[in-house]
């Protein structure tokens, strides 16, 4: 479960919601605005951000009447299987209500909740009254094999069923469940592939441990095949499963694709000596597994596979952040970007670590990054707009090509795009890339102005539309009037052109101009210039502004 988010809408709940957070390592503090001071994060629309907390999956932990909660949410209820927990609290914690999220362990934090606070949860399902267990929601360690059917398993237990127990768990045995030899209905507690029933409810301990001992040879979908078969000879539920190990020495692509395509944790390890706990079941010349005796905790063996995620976090707007930035970044533990665009996600980023650089030390920011993942960290790498254009990505994938370390090969890498600035300068005045367009960047930093020049001839003599990311700065400030000047050999002086500044941020300006007036200060590093093809046309509005669009068809 993720570290939960305390939410309070007055100064006089904070004291109670800093009490909580001694109990709920990892969770944040979020307070109303004007309200509240002395919070880790401040908004100002309540609803907007509980409704996308839910979406992000985050626990939620209001400190306000259960009925606001409610209706807040009410309009975005989706699976009860997935969906986060959510408790009401009463403003002076003498009272505490699990409302949603009772698949997904609100009852325990209910429970941790209250003990923080020295009172009792009013827990209202009927099976943990009852049975002082959630059949629907087992411990950690533990993995039912039939949800479909514990809905109606518990209804024939609350209505006298009688009930036997095959197997051996430690938080079945402590609950209020009353087992006898013969039950009608069955518990049964297995590594062996038992689907279940009606009458039979199966749990998988996470007992068992794959082990990968030699260098790759198979692709991942041979590996798959080889567990799979290893696993049905066996009789073996692969849900028992905690982890896969690899040595760091054989820790390949091939080999970590495995643990994605099963959705199952991978560990590094330096030596064979972390199995010195297990007992060996199979073996061959490919991989072993191992097994306990109960549950095993896959965080205590070795290390766990890094991930480094380079995301876009569009132009500015958070409400141009994507629902898979938001979550990349909330799970990340380190941040990694220049110091303007963390600022962006400043409160996303409370109890992470963050690595703020300057904005010409892309590559050295790549090697933090992909250093810090192969040591296990989930790193994000933050960019603005979109970061296959212009920015982090094409960095990153730069220094692993190039430099290519064999600890970089663990790492799990992603992309999560996010809004260009040239689209969102689009959108702000109508749909002038309608039709072929390119980008190019006047920046002559990373390549040679002549390479510039040249595509910028070559896109003007296509008739594209194109994108200017990077038109100025205080050390480059002839560029701009240069493009100008090749673009006019084949484009004319009345061409509209955009510019498009602080797009997202306070200030935000898109002003429509003539090629003919382009000049160096109409813009800055903050400006993304689009400019027309021959076919692109302005549309008079009534308040004296303009819609810019290029039309579909010549």
């Amino acid at each position: 479960m993720k570290p939960p988010i305390i939410v309070v809408l007055n100064q006089v709940s904070v004291a109670t919601a800093r009490q909580l957070m001694t109990a709920l390592p990892g969770s944040q503090l979020y307070g109303l605005v004007d309200r509240t001071i002395d919070v880790d994060v401040s908004f100002t629309n309540f609803g907007d951000t509980l409704r996308q907390l839910y979406r992000d999956g985050v626990p939620i932990v209001g400190l306000c009447a259960a009925g606001i909660l409610i209706r807040t949410l009410a309009p975005i209820l989706s699976n009860t299987k997935t969906e986060p927990p959510v408790i009401a609290i009463a403003a002076d914690g003498s009272a505490v209500v699990p409302l949603l999220g009772g698949m997904t362990g609100v009852n325990d934090l209910a429970e941790q909740i209250a003990a923080a606070l020295n009172i009792r949860p009013a827990i209202t399902t009927a099976g943990k009254i009852l049975f002082n267990t959630v059949l629907p929601d087992p411990p950690a360690g533990y993995r039912i094999a039939n949800p479909e059917h514990v809905k109606a398993f518990i209804a024939d237990l609350i209505g006298g069923a009688s009930v036997s127990l095959d197997g051996d768990a430690p938080w079945l045995t402590a609950s209020n469940l009353t087992f006898c030899t013969d039950g009608k209905r069955t518990i049964t507690v297995t590594n062996q592939a038992i689907a279940g029933s009606l009458e039979q409810l199966v749990y998988h301990p996470t007992s068992l441990v794959i082990s990968i001992d030699r260098p790759t040879q198979f692709n991942v979908a041979r590996w798959i095949e080889v567990m799979i078969d290893r696993f049905d000879t066996a009789n073996l539920a692969l849900a028992v499963v905690a982890c896969i190990v690899i040595p760091k020495t054989l820790a390949g692509a091939a080999i970590i694709g495995i643990g994605k395509s099963l959705n199952l944790p991978i560990r590094l390890v330096d030596s064979v000596e972390w199995s010195q706990d297990l007992t060996v079941i199979n073996q061959d010349e490919n991989l072993t597994i191992l097994s306990a005796t109960q549950p095993i905790d896959p965080n205590s063996i070795g290390q766990p596979q890094g991930k480094l995620t380079v995301v876009g976090t569009g132009p500015g707007s958070k409400q141009w952040m994507s629902p898979q930035v938001r979550a990349t970044i909330l799970a990340a533990t380190d941040l990694v970007g220049y110091h303007t665009y963390l600022d962006l996600v400043k409160d996303l980023s409370v109890g992470k670590e963050c690595h703020g650089s300057d904005n010409r030390v892309e590559l050295d920011r790549s090697r933090l990054a992909l250093d810090l993942a192969a040591s296990g960290k989930n790193v994000v790498v933050v960019s603005s707009g979109d970061p296959g254009i212009f920015a982090m990505a094409a960095a990153v994938l730069e220094v692993l090509d190039k430099e290519n370390k064999p600890e970089w090969q663990s790492i799990d890498l992603q992309i999560n795009p996010g809004i260009s600035a040239m689209q969102a300068a689009a959108a702000e005045i109508g749909a002038p890339l309608g039709h072929d367009f390119c980008a190019i960047s006047l920046s002559d930093i990373l390549k040679p102005w002549e390479v510039v020049a040249a595509r910028i001839a070559s896109a003007a003599e296509a008739d594209f539309a194109i994108a200017f990311y990077n038109p100025i700065s205080s050390q480059r400030s002839w560029q701009l009037t240069a493009a100008k000047e090749i673009l006019l050999k084949s484009r004319s002086s009345t061409t509209p052109v955009i510019l498009a500044r602080n797009l997202g941020r306070s200030g935000q300006e898109v002003q429509v101009i003539t090629l003919g007036e382009l000049a160096p200060e109409s813009a800055d590093m903050r400006t993304v210039i689009l400019i027309g093809s021959s076919q692109t046309r302005l549309i008079p509005r009534a308040d004296g502004s303009y819609l810019v669009y290029t039309p579909r068809s010549y």
